[in-house]
């Protein structure tokens, strides 16, 4: 929600609202004064410069709505489900050798044991009742 004081719109009021409609999309903005007039003066010249709909003008409370660019989110390589790299460090056999390391692409499903070796996700439980149930 953003607040404008009687003092009216300034260059810093107008760009707290377009945040804000960066970030939310639908926003309240409350006009403290009595002047109906100036009110929706205010209303239009926000909706005009800003390229925002107007939604609802109920007494000091204006609403207004501009769809939210869509930004593309970037995944770190960490995170998620897709497959990652991982390297294993195996000590030798013997125990005087170095020890092996390979690099293994391993799936969202799978992990890496401490011995070394990769297992995969079990299969999630199924409850009979529910799926008696039809659920």
């Amino acid at each position: 929600m953003v607040l404008i004081s009687e003092d009216g719109l300034k260059p810093t009021l107008m760009k707290e609202i377009d945040l804000s409609l960066n970030a939310h999309g639908l926003i309240k903005v409350r006009v403290f004064g009595d002047d109906r007039e100036a009110r929706i003066a205010i209303y239009e010249t926000i909706c005009e410069k800003l390229g925002a709909a107007p939604v609802q003008h109920i007494g000091k409370l204006l609403v207004l709505y501009r769809p939210q660019k869509d930004a593309a989110k970037e995944r770190s390589e960490t995170r998620g489900r897709g497959m990652r790299e991982v390297t294993i460090v195996k000590p030798s056999p013997s125990g005087t050798k170095r020890p092996s390391v390979t690099k293994v692409m391993v799936k969202g499903n799978e992990r890496v044991t401490q011995g070394g070796n990769i297992k995969r996700a079990k299969p999630r439980q199924k409850s009979s009742k529910k799926s008696a149930l039809g659920r």
